[in-house]
C-alpha cells in the first residue's frame, strides 16, 4: 500500500499493491494497522456501505454535520467512477477546494475522505459497484449536501450535464456559499 497526500490536508489517495498471475489477482484492500501507520491517523471504521449505479448517476455531494461527521475510505469493485471530495471545514485554508480521482475495478486506487468533507461520485462506465467504509454511523438529521454543479466548485465531472442522473434529494442540495457547518479544520 502506498499513500499519496492530496492538496487537501487529511485527504489521501491510497494505491493498493495488486498481486496478479494467471489465476487472477489478490490485494489487501484495508489493514487498520498499516493504514494508520502510513497516514498518521487513528481510524476505527464502524460501517460498510455498497451501492450499484448506472452510467451518469451522480451521488453527492454529501456530508454529515456535528458529532455525526464521517471519514470514508472509498473504492470501486466494478466499473469506473470519478470520485470527488470537497473541503467544507469552514476555517480551512482550502475551504471549497476539491480533489477528483478516477476509481476503477482495476486501478487499485482508493480515496480517503476525512471528516469535514463533502463527497460524491459519478458513474463513468455502464454501471459501477461502489464500496466505502465509514468511521461514524449515518444520521439523517445531520446530513448536508452541496449541488454538484455549483459554479463556485468548478468540478469537471467528465460527462455531459444532460447525462447526469440525480436523486430527488440531490436536486435540492444547496450552494457552497449557503452551507453552514460546525466542521473545523485542525
Amino acid at each position: 500500500m502506498k499513500v499519496e497526500e492530496t492538496k487537501l490536508a487529511g485527504c489521501f489517495i491510497i494505491h493498493d499493491t495488486i498481486y496478479g498471475d494467471e489465476r487472477g489477482y489478490f490485494f489487501e484492500s484495508f489493514n487498520k494497522q498499516t493504514f494508520n501507520q502510513l497516514t498518521g491517523l487513528d481510524i476505527d471504521f464502524v460501517q460498510d456501505n455498497q451501492s450499484m449505479s448506472k452510467y451518469g448517476v451522480l451521488r453527492g455531494l454529501h456530508f454529515q454535520k456535528g458529532t455525526f461527521a464521517q471519514s470514508k475510505l472509498v473504492r470501486v469493485m466494478k466499473g469506473k467512477v470519478l470520485d470527488v471530495a470537497v473541503d467544507v471545514r469552514y476555517n480551512s485554508p482550502t475551504f471549497g477546494e476539491h480533489v477528483a480521482v478516477e476509481l476503477t475495478e482495476n486501478n487499485g486506487v482508493q480515496l480517503f475522505v476525512p471528516r469535514g468533507f463533502a463527497h460524491g461520485f459519478v458513474v463513468l462506465s455502464e454501471e459501477a459497484v461502489f464500496f466505502y467504509k465509514c468511521d461514524n454511523y449515518y444520521n439523517k438529521q445531520s446530513e448536508g449536501g452541496i449541488l454538484y454543479n455549483d459554479p463556485a466548485l468548478q468540478i469537471d465531472w467528465q460527462i455531459n450535464d444532460s447525462d447526469v442522473v440525480l436523486s430527488e434529494k440531490d436536486k435540492t442540495n444547496t450552494l457552497l456559499a449557503e452551507v453552514k457547518t460546525d466542521l473545523f479544520f485542525g
